[in-house]
Formats: structure tokens, C-alpha cells, sequence
């Protein structure tokens, strides 16, 4: 029997709209309560299964049912080209570890695991610090800034570049590819291929000079490891090199870049984490960047998954071959799971987040970004103290996609950097 006394569920809210990338959260919170794993069509026209409770997320993350290779989705040919990074499939990118399952993933990741070990990222420290200092030397003496262009997205662009072994004279390459990924993510498929056309370009001919003059760098070792047994293809070494690279640095770039964001719009949180970093106290940084991620993180939605089986997910059955996108964001802020969830606490304790996956897949280079989070963050606060919004926070864009979520600018403004005199720190040299 119907209950009249029953309040109407309200109509589902529209998903996918520039309103909704300004602030995603209520539509997730609607999805959570009514409908945590529904069936939407994307911006592309593919239809796919969002899955948005926090135990439901972390399920489907660990289900080996769910298979990262595009092969498995039931749609055409045409279809399939919808998914995963534009361009990849064209520049013959696709073996890298975002698209294979074990046993060849557990190879590649074996091969690649090396380098982000918390000794190997530790040794990579003061070089974030060089590259952060040197940076923001760029635009302190100016008094305002955009925090992405200028800050968020060059900084971990040059570190990757640096693990990977690009020699200093292309990194501005990259970083000019990199760009037309970040500005064109939202838009046609084409700026983003084209970019990663010559990204594929470039790192075979890398490949090739590295063979002759081999070095300490990730695309050294991963040509000793092909060299040594491990049956790593040209192809394949490619692939790793330019999935290093692209989950690398934009990923990083949202975590500095909302990171940023959301302190300033938190100031009291803010100015706690200030007080601790002058204090000499680095614990909350630590747990603040996790609660960052947690909050606003850089990942909206994991990569693409597709059922290998029927099989059911928070009691949604879910046919063989549809595509499953597990929306981190929502997952990190339902109720269930987190206390006071749409709140920032960066001395939250209980923090399982899942900003960075779980489960096999679970982010490589967790480690580095971290450090390059904790380092930018650290140096902006107690280098431009009075750091502030230099715009309408209603002003601001985000940018379009299906993934990753992150500002499009972030105008900022301060008092100038001047000639220090009662406040002295030395930096390392540019």
C-alpha cells in the first residue's frame, strides 16, 4: 500500500552540466540515498553504471569481475573509442597499467613499483623542494598569482620529467603537451590526441637515445628490465613512461590545486595548519593533506572498469560488459562511513579515504604525490602567510571531464615577497 504520509523522493538532479562540475556533492549525496549504483548516459553517449556508497565503491574497486581491459565492453567499436584517454589507442598506448588486468598488470606494476618506494621518494625530496621554492620565487615579489598555471601544474610536470629521465632542455615540451590535455580534457577528444601523439612520439625516440647512455632514471630501469628477462616491449615500456607521466602530474596538480582552494575557503582550518607548520609540528600536515584528498580530492571518478559477468553490486544487478565508473567523490563523503562528512577536519583520524583507489589498482605513485602535496602546500603557507582568493569563488571554472576534478585557474593574491629582514629561510638554489 502506498503511504500518503510518505515524502516525495525528490527528482534525480541533472549530472554532467558546468553547475554540476562547480559542486558535484549534493547530486552525489542524492545518488547515495536513492539510487547508489545507477545506470547514466555520459557526455560521450556511453552508458555506464555509477556506484556511490562507500562500501559499494570499495567493493567494486577489489572485484576482480570487473576487468580493466576495454576489450570486455559490450559496445562497438565505435563505442570503445569512448573510453579511457583519448588518443591512446591510436598512438598504440594501450598496454600501460590502467587497461590490463593481472597477470600482465602485476608484471608491469612489479617492474615499475620500484621507483615509488617511501625510500626511492624520500631521496626525491629536496628536488620538490628545489623545483616548489623555485617556482613560487617566480610570482612572490608580484603580490597576486594563478595558483594553477603558475604553481599547481608545473611542479609536478618538472618532477615526473626528472624521475623519468627527461633531459631538462624537452621538459618544457612536456609541459606545453601536458597543457593542451589539462585545457582541452573537457572538450574535443582531438587537442588531447594530438598531445598524446607526439608525448608518443617523443618518448619512443627517448627510448631509443636511453638504450645508448642508460642512467638511474625510471626509463632506464625499465629498459635493464626488458633487457634482463622481463619481456618488457617497446610498446609497453611507452605505454608505462607516458601512463607515469599522465596519471602523474594531473592528479597532483588537483590535489595543490583544490587543496589550496579549500583552505582558503576554510580559514580557521587554514590558520590551524599555519600555527602547527610554525610550531615545527608536522603532523597535521600529514593528516590534512589525507583529509584533503578525502574531501575534494583530484580523482572524481576511478577509472573505467567493465564486468567480465552478470554480477551485483549494492544489490544492482549489472550485466557482462557494461562499463562500472566507481565515483570516488561521492564514496569519500557518504555518512555511513565518515562523521560530519561535508566537513574539512584536517586532524581527522579515522581517514580511509579512497581519493587515491584501493585494491591492485590502487595509485602507483601515491608516495610522490603525497610528497609533492605536503611539500607546495607547506612552502605557499608559511611563504605568503596572508595567501588569499583573488576572485569570486562563484567566478571560478572548473574544468569539464569525466575523471579528474580540478580548477581551471585560481587567481590568488598577498603581500609581496620582499627583501627579508626580521623573517629569514634560506632556499636551495634554482
Amino acid at each position: 500500500m502506498h503511504d500518503k504520509n510518505a515524502s516525495p523522493v525528490p527528482p534525480a538532479p541533472p549530472l554532467f552540466t558546468w553547475e554540476f562540475a562547480a559542486d558535484p556533492y549534493p547530486a552525489y549525496a542524492w545518488l547515495r540515498e536513492h539510487a547508489p549504483v545507477h545506470r547514466t548516459a555520459l557526455p560521450s553517449g556511453v552508458e555506464a553504471w555509477l556506484v556511490t556508497r562507500y562500501a559499494d565503491a570499495r567493493q567494486a574497486l577489489a572485484d576482480q569481475r570487473l576487468s580493466k581491459n576495454p576489450v570486455h565492453h559490450s559496445e562497438s567499436a565505435h563505442g570503445k573509442g569512448k573510453v579511457g584517454i583519448p588518443g591512446e589507442r591510436s598512438a598504440n598506448l594501450m598496454t600501460h597499467l590502467l587497461n590490463i588486468d593481472p597477470p600482465d598488470h602485476t608484471r608491469l606494476r612489479r617492474l615499475v613499483s620500484k621507483a615509488f618506494t617511501p625510500r626511492r621518494v624520500a631521496e626525491f625530496a629536496p628536488r620538490v623542494q628545489e623545483l616548489t621554492d623555485r617556482l613560487i620565487d617566480g610570482f612572490a615579489g608580484r603580490g597576486e598569482a594563478d595558483l594553477i598555471h603558475e604553481f599547481a601544474f608545473p611542479l609536478p610536470i618538472y618532477a615526473i620529467c626528472d624521475m623519468l629521465g627527461v633531459p631538462r632542455e624537452d621538459q618544457d615540451d612536456f609541459r606545453d603537451w601536458a597543457g593542451m590535455m589539462i585545457r582541452h580534457g573537457g572538450g574535443p577528444r582531438g587537442g588531447v590526441a594530438r598531445s598524446v601523439k607526439k608525448m608518443r612520439g617523443y618518448l619512443t625516440e627517448l627510448i631509443h637515445r636511453k638504450r645508448e647512455d642508460l642512467g638511474e632514471d625510471l626509463i632506464s630501469g625499465l629498459i635493464r628490465a626488458s633487457d634482463h628477462g622481463e619481456h618488457l616491449t617497446e610498446d609497453e615500456a611507452a605505454a608505462m613512461a607516458f601512463i607515469l607521466l599522465f596519471a602523474g602530474f594531473e592528479t597532483t596538480v588537483n590535489l595543490i590545486g583544490n587543496g589550496t582552494y579549500a583552505l582558503l575557503r576554510n580559514p580557521e582550518q587554514r590558520e590551524r595548519l599555519q600555527r602547527a607548520l610554525a610550531e615545527g609540528d608536522e603532523g597535521l600536515l600529514a593528516t590534512g593533506v589525507e583529509e584533503l584528498l578525502r574531501y575534494d580530492g583530484p580523482v572524481e571518478l576511478a577509472t573505467w572498469r567493465f564486468a567480465t559477468r552478470d554480477l551485483t553490486i549494492g544489490g544492482q544487478r549489472i550485466a557482462e560488459g557494461d562499463p562500472v565508473l566507481v565515483v570516488l567523490a561521492a564514496a569519500d563523503r557518504d555518512p555511513e562511513r565518515f562523521a560530519d562528512p561535508d566537513a574539512l577536519d584536517l586532524s581527522r583520524r579515522d581517514n580511509q579515504h579512497l581519493g587515491y583507489g584501493h585494491g591492485i589498482h590502487y595509485c602507483l605513485g601515491a608516495p610522490l604525490a603525497r610528497l609533492e602535496g605536503q611539500t607546495a602546500l607547506a612552502t605557499l603557507l608559511r611563504r605568503l602567510p596572508d595567501l588569499r582568493l583573488g576572485a569570486d569563488p562563484e567566478d571560478l571554472r572548473w574544468r569539464g571531464g569525466l575523471i579528474m576534478r580540478g580548477l581551471r585557474t585560481l587567481p590568488v593574491a598577498f603581500t609581496p615577497e620582499g627583501i627579508p629582514d626580521t623573517t629569514t629561510q634560506e632556499r636551495p638554489p634554482a
